[in-house]
């Protein structure tokens, strides 16, 4: 049977070996962050597909380990572990056609300031 606590301690350590936030993490692996917050704080237990998601997304995260435990993280039979993970969407943005003309920047007391190119 699945230890909630046991389980946030684990999720944890994941936040930690790869250092991302729990904002970041619930990005990566495309879930809403109120539900890594949820977790983290024990008002609810991970779903199948949440458990899917962190498997898919992590390489080195044994699915026994993060569910009961059982072995080790990173996986033993990486030979030196590394802070990379996949990611299932991944977005290229097409070249930009447009340049920047000037910038503008404003300051507390109301003034602001203006660079143009030259």
């Amino acid at each position: 049977m699945l230890d909630g606590n046991s389980f946030i301690l684990r999720l944890k350590s994941i936040l930690t070996h790869y250092e991302l936030s729990s904002s970041a993490f619930a990005d990566l692996i495309e879930v809403q962050r109120s539900s890594i917050s949820h977790l983290l704080n024990g008002r609810n237990k991970p779903s199948l597909e949440f458990i899917m998601k962190i498997n898919d997304a992590f390489a080195e995260v044994d699915i026994q380990w993060l569910l009961y435990g059982i072995g080790s993280f990173p996986k033993l039979n990486e030979k030196e572990p590394t802070k990379t993970y996949n990611k299932s969407k991944q977005t290229t943005l097409p070249p930009s056609e447009k340049n920047i003309d000037r910038i503008v920047i404003f300051y507390s007391d109301g003034t602001f300031k203006t660079y143009l190119e030259k």
